[in-house]
Parts: structure tokens; sequence; C-alpha cells
């Protein structure tokens, strides 16, 4: 038997308004629509590390989203969930910029 793999959704937002309120606010929007939905393994949302600076980091987001779902079934439940299109609905209009990064992984 296959053991089963997880999705990691992870989206990385960049906001037009940059200030600490801005970013707080998106946070707290992440925490009311896109927490505890069916299937999530794991949830966080957070801001970006300004000491965390090296070669490598990536720096162009500001708040960053991290989902571990139990399966591609409960993902794609996910992006069609109603609180999850209040969310994008409420809340476009103040990204400047949204990357995602979908994969599937191998709990240990």
């Amino acid at each position: 038997m296959s053991e089963r793999k997880h999705i990691a959704h992870n989206v990385f937002f960049t906001l037009k308004d940059q200030s600490v309120a801005a970013k707080e606010n998106l946070v707290a929007e992440c925490h009311k629509y896109l927490s505890g939905h069916p299937g999530c393994l794991y949830y966080s949302v957070g801001l970006l590390t300004p000491e965390l600076d090296r070669p490598v980091n990536d720096r162009e987001f500001d708040v960053a989203l991290h989902v571990i779902f139990d399966s591609l079934e409960a993902q794609n439940a996910y992006q069609t969930a109603e609180r999850h299109l209040e969310f994008i609905a409420n809340n476009k209009e103040s990204w400047a910029k949204v990357r995602v990064f979908d994969s599937t992984v191998s709990p240990e």
C-alpha cells in the first residue's frame, strides 16, 4: 500500500500598503477565513522575518501563509470553499503580488 501524500499550499503576499497595520490586518483576515478548513493538518500565517537576510532569502513578500492538507481532494475543496472565496474577494485589492507554491509532500 502506498503512503498517502499531503499537499503543501504556501502563499506569499506582497501588499500595496506595506505598513505594519496593513500586514497585521491581512494576518487577521487569514486567521478569520483560511484556518480550520476540512482536511487541514497544519495552518500558520506570519510576516517576513527582517533578521533573515542572507543572499538566498527571497524577501519579496510581506505575509506568508502555510497550509498542509491531508489530500489533494481536501486542497481542491479549500480552493472553492465559501470562506476562501470570501477571503479573496475581501482582500485582493490590497495585494500588489501573490505567489502560490503548491507541492506534494510526504509525511515522516
